[in-house]
């Protein structure tokens, strides 16, 4: 696996693959170390995950620079994921026994209650975009429920899956806990089929969903799936203009716009025109450059190909009717740089509103009404996140619920938090990560039913 770094185009680091022999040999290992992880008490499951949070706080100079190397985060960015991995291994270190507690439920027993056992070995197929982020929000419910985890990474980034394979190490977790497989895509289907592998997570896109959860369905094993989004930004009349761009701006252009939950169509009632034209004025005044450079606001996307296929959106929603108000280029430098871009008079049918765009292009769209507004945002096959931006939260609430996605926002972009179940509906995938709903996905919900036996012996006579 050969990393490339994509501001400079130049060799970031090259690890080789695992061989098939070793693969079996780590796939066993795995097993191995499900058998005692699961058995390991919470409380020290839950110290070795705070511990785990304490080296990505100990080590956030070496992790954030990696990422940044081997797919282009602006650095600062980078620091901000590293932290938030740490919280999250916090966050559950103090939850997951609560979340996973034994529930009593009345019956005709004399006791009988619920249970949460771990499956076993997880199979996770994580992507590039955010490197380490991805992976901990995976992983750390898993391995508290008692489950083990197997890392199948992106292969742009193969110096952070090592690196958060160690970082586990370095906490102390037992051998097997959590294993990193350098292999190729056309390997995954051999190892989902292996008896080890209990459950299959991904995070992609919707085509490797697809594939992964087909490969998973032959084999009778669980799934979740995380994929695209081409997330809705309703704004309403009432909403602050002016602020409201700058936020959509913002919202836009995190991680150089290649977040599946980042806000890509703008759907605006009433001054769409004026909305533009603030939001354009907001993304024209983003530094782009070396992501290395703190005051960078937009650095590379990850790799050549995928600005190309962002530029040929672009280029067939201009020809389809949209109107280009800044951007529409590849920056004319070094590395895989696009301008951030800005469209107008989008409408469905143009790749810009049905596609999902990965990088700094905004699609604005204008809605008669409210109603329209909704209609416009449900009028795509995906269903991650929407966010509403109003000041009537009465009216948001009820249109919340028409709105067809996982996540609904108001009044501040959408965003993973391990308190919050996350995850989408329609091609945007199934099943929740985080918080209590995610810890319970790869989990035995085991029903026990007790009663007291019934002496068949009658009375005992004396000699």
């Amino acid at each position: 696996m050969k990393a490339i770094n994509p501001a400079t185009e130049e060799p970031a680091g090259e690890h080789p693959d695992h061989t098939e022999d070793q693969v079996q040999a780590l796939l066993r290992r795995a097993g191995e170390g499900f058998r005692e992880w699961r058995t390991t008490p919470m409380s020290r499951r839950a110290e070795l995950m705070r511990r785990a949070g304490a080296v990505l706080r100990r080590r956030r100079g070496e992790f954030a620079p990696l990422m940044t190397r081997e797919m282009g985060k602006p650095i600062a960015q980078a620091e901000t994921e590293v932290e938030k991995c740490a919280a999250c291994c916090d966050y559950f270190a103090d939850h997951a026994a609560h979340y996973l507690a034994e529930e009593p439920i009345t019956t005709d027993a004399d006791r009988s209650y619920v249970r949460f056992d771990p499956l076993g070995a997880v199979l996770a197929i994580m992507p590039w975009n955010f490197p380490f982020w991805q992976v901990f929000r995976f992983a750390v419910p898993a391995l508290m429920a008692g489950n083990v985890g197997l890392l199948k990474h992106a292969p742009n980034v193969p110096g952070c899956a090592l690196a958060i394979e160690a970082a586990f190490r370095e906490a102390g977790f037992p051998p097997g806990v959590f294993t990193t497989l350098l292999v190729d895509a056309s390997e995954v289907e051999q190892i989902i089929n292996d008896p080890v592998v209990a459950a299959v997570t991904l995070t992609g896109s919707t085509r490797a969903g697809m594939a992964v959860a087909a490969q998973a369905g032959r084999a009778l094993k669980k799934t979740v799936l995380e994929l695209g989004g081409s997330d809705p930004f309703i704004v309403l009349p009432d909403a602050d203009l002016e602020a409201t761009a700058r936020a959509a701006a913002s919202a836009r252009a995190l991680n150089t716009g290649q977040s599946c939950i980042a806000a890509k169509r703008f759907i605006v009632v009433g001054e769409a025109g004026r909305f533009a034209d603030a939001m354009a004025k907001a993304m024209a005044g983003m530094k782009v450059g070396d992501p290395m450079d703190r005051t960078v606001d937009i650095g590379p996307l990850a790799r050549l190909d995928l600005l190309e296929n962002l530029h040929s959106q672009v280029q067939r929603s201009i020809a389809a009717g949209a109107k280009l108000l800044i951007g529409g280029q590849r920056v004319p430098r070094r590395g895989y740089f696009y301008a951030p871009t800005l469209l107008t008079d989008v409408r469905p049918g143009m790749p810009a509103f049905d596609e999902e765009t990965f990088g700094p292009v905004a699609a604005v769209v204008a809605a008669r009404d409210v109603d329209e507004a909704v209609e416009l945002a449900n009028r795509s096959p995906y269903g991650l996140g929407a966010s509403l931006w109003t000041r009537d939260l009465a009216l948001a609430e009820c249109l919340a619920e028409r709105l067809d996605a996982g996540s609904v926002f108001v009044n501040g972009p959408v965003k993973s938090d391990p308190r919050l179940p996350f995850g989408g509906i329609n091609q945007s995938g199934y099943g929740r990560e985080l918080a209590a709903f995610g810890i319970r996905e790869f989990v035995n919900v085991k029903t026990v039913w007790m009663k007291q036996a019934e002496s068949t012996e009658g009375p005992q006579r004396s000699e």
